[in-house]
């Protein structure tokens, strides 16, 4: 009579519940990677886009964060009776939007396609944990130009707008002609990339990145600092379009435009992530406040 080891029968076990996520990985790899291989070369190396690959590897390493539970099978239910019908409609997404270049559907069937594996190989209560890690892979779809164009002009107008008065109120020569500033000698064009739709869905990211890693168990706070987000996101637009302008009026026209244009990016996420948590600490002062004034003598 043979003998097995149970250090052979562990790691047997453990390679027989690895390989149906290798298998799944596998399909994805096999769909996905021509779509990744057109987004880096195209709409994901330009400015307006440049945020999808960063969106992709955060939701990468959220996802990576929750992998032990994910490979745990205790009180795993699977569903296929749900799984089934949202890989398929995912399935169907992919192969319309991939024939007929249209990224929302071929992007967007990606958080289908993870969600429905995960349903069919562990259940609901799994694909809760990898939730918030799908809902932020939605921020590296690309939405449609038409919808883009018409919410991002009325944004530059508006940054545009506040830029200029606060840089007047202290004493620049600055006048503005719709989304063109004219600072002293030099005239500067507000494009998407500094005040548009995109920048804010950037900044949106970010401000819900704080808030799943942060994880606050009050819901005020919660929910006040997601509504809060989007002007934040506004002012850290605000706070760009004016470094930049300082900078081409201080410096020359070659500063703004050359290495400093991409320090000012710096800056918006760093202006952004500094007003998120200055925001987040006064909801903090003010919540203490009220506990106290609430609390019985």
């Amino acid at each position: 009579m043979g003998l097995t080891s149970p250090a052979l029968s562990t790691s047997a076990d453990a390679r027989a519940r690895l390989l149906p996520w290798l298998l799944a990985g596998a399909g994805l790899a096999a769909l996905y990677l021509p779509t990744l291989m057109s987004l880096f070369n195209g709409l994901w190396s330009t400015d307006e886009q440049g945020h999808g690959p960063i969106v992709l590897g955060v939701s990468l390493w959220l996802i990576y964060r929750r992998w032990g539970a994910l490979m745990d099978e205790q009180d795993a239910r699977p569903a296929p009776w749900l799984a089934w019908p949202l890989l398929l409609l995912s399935a169907l997404a992919y192969a319309v939007g991939r024939s007929q270049g249209i990224w929302l559907f071929e992007v967007g069937s990606s958080l289908g396609m993870v969600a429905g594996i995960v349903l069919l190989l562990r259940g609901p209560r799994h694909l809760r944990l990898v939730a918030f890690a799908l809902f932020f892979m939605f921020f590296m779809i690309p939405l449609p130009g038409a919808v883009v164009d018409a919410l991002t002009q009325p944004m530059k107008m508006a940054v545009s707008y506040v830029a200029e008065h606060i840089l007047y109120s202290v004493g620049y020569p600055i006048s503005r002609t719709g989304v063109i500033l004219q600072i002293g000698p030099y005239q500067l064009l507000v494009a998407d990339a500094c005040a548009g739709l995109h920048t804010l869905f950037t900044l949106e990211a970010l401000g819900l990145l704080y808030l799943n890693l942060v994880r606050s168990s009050s819901l005020f706070r919660n929910v006040t600092l997601a509504i809060l987000i989007v002007p934040i996101s506004f002012s850290a637009n605000v706070i760009r379009v004016m470094v930049l302008t300082l900078i081409t009026y201080h410096f020359g026209d070659a500063a703004g435009q050359g290495f400093l244009h991409g320090f000012a990016g710096m800056v918006l996420f760093l202006s952004a992530l500094l007003l998120i948590i200055a925001t987040d600490g006064l909801l903090r002062l003010l919540m203490a406040k009220l506990r106290r004034e609430g609390s019985p003598a």
